[in-house]
């Protein structure tokens, strides 16, 4: 080795970013390596040995017990050593590169082509820079690719092992967040918030959305002229349905627009268990629920809270049989009503605490009211 060699790992220094006494002392430490094979030819197998690369000359000395080892396969293995630490040294840069790059986003879209399909999933060529891996799991059930198509997705996981790894999902509920933020000018400038997403993938999205501008309709700018940017998104989300909803800080409001399109009659809101009775017209209760129950989930999940739907024919049902109660009168029915407890159901499953302090209730009037409920529930 000699200035030559060192010029050589000056350049890669100032391209690739590595350390040149970092490369020097790697090199180093595998031809001590090489050097031990020799000297057990050559040499007391059992000596110290050591090698030393001259860093302003580029020459090598290796030292068995203290004394210069002098073999012209040291030279040779020394060209070859330097040779394969340099490429591992090279290739692990590339790898910390790649880390360095995707790990702050991890949370934002990222975009490439169909690569390859493998049994775990399908790898996404991110335009040159890496490989992504999109988990079959992770797969919204809609989704069909064909290679070589341009694909995006929600990057949620960077890893050093093997790779680095770029774990990224089609299916959460960001994912369709950051659409939202990619195609509406007036959410990315901050005029437009997203305050909260509740998605069944495949299927249907609820989007809650809030204009800190009363000049903007935060519901028409994500929407778009003529639907031109709901129907982007719809379409990268291969045609599953999305329902935008006006956020507000009142909450029979937000759960009211959360419903959509059911109409609903009456919300009874029980503020410290977070929990709400909505009662419809018994026409709107399979609309209210929707199919599997599909509505009434996203509602809940986009809102925050525990949603109880019944008809008024279910609610006059439940206050009767509230009224069938030992030890309490039609004034503390209409309290508990008021209270959000409006099913004997509910009042079994609430807490004596909570119970407790409705006017007219007590604790230990409050034990028997739900031991007396618990039993009507089991006949």
């Amino acid at each position: 080795m000699n200035g030559e060699f060192l010029a050589i790992l000056e350049q890669i220094e100032r391209e690739k970013g590595i350390d040149r006494e970092r490369l020097i002392e790697s090199i180093e430490e595998a031809l001590i390596v090489a050097a031990k094979k020799i000297a057990k030819i050559t040499t007391n197998p059992d000596a110290e040995i050591s090698v030393k690369i001259n860093r302003d000359s580029g020459e090598i000395q290796a030292f068995v017990g203290g004394a210069e080892m002098l073999s012209k396969d040291l030279a040779r293995i020394a060209a070859q050593t330097a040779k394969q630490v340099i490429i591992q040294k090279l290739r692990e840069a590339e790898k910390d590169v790649v880390f360095n790059d995707f790990k702050d986003k991890v949370g934002s879209l990222i975009s490439g082509v169909v690569y390859r399909f493998e049994r775990s999933g399908i790898i996404v060529d991110l335009l040159g820079k890496a490989e992504s891996v999109i988990p079959k799991s992770e797969l919204s059930p809609l989704d069909n690719f064909n290679l070589g198509e341009r694909i995006k997705a929600h990057c949620i996981e960077v890893k050093r092992e093997k790779g680095p790894q770029i774990i990224a999902s089609r299916r959460t509920a960001g994912f369709v967040k950051k659409l939202f933020e990619l195609e509406v000018p007036e959410i990315y400038e901050g005029i437009v918030e997203i305050k909260a997403v509740s998605r069944d993938a495949g299927d249907r999205t609820k989007i809650a959305v809030y204009s800190k501008d009363d000049k903007v309709d935060c519901v028409g700018a994500c929407v778009g002229m003529r639907g031109a940017r709901v129907k982007n998104i719809v379409q990268e989300l291969r045609g599953e349905k999305i329902d935008i909803v006006r956020y507000s800080d009142n909450s029979e409001e937000f759960i009211r627009t959360a419903l959509s399109p059911a109409q609903l009659s009456r919300v009874f809101l029980n503020k410290e268990e977070k929990r709400v009775l909505v009662v419809v017209d018994k026409d709107q209760l399979s609309l209210a629920i929707g199919k599997g129950g599909q509505n009434v989930r996203l509602a809940s999940r986009l809102t925050g809270w525990e949603i109880d739907i019944r008809s008024k024919e279910e609610l006059q049902s439940g206050i009767d049989r509230m009224n069938e109660l030992k030890g309490i009168g039609k004034q503390t029915v209409d309290n508990l009503v008021k209270a959000g407890i409006q099913s004997i159901h509910v009042l079994a499953r609430t807490d004596v605490k909570v119970l407790a302090k409705i006017k007219g209730i007590g604790k230990k009037k409050a034990l028997d009211i739900i031991k007396q409920a618990g039993k009507m529930i089991k006949q």
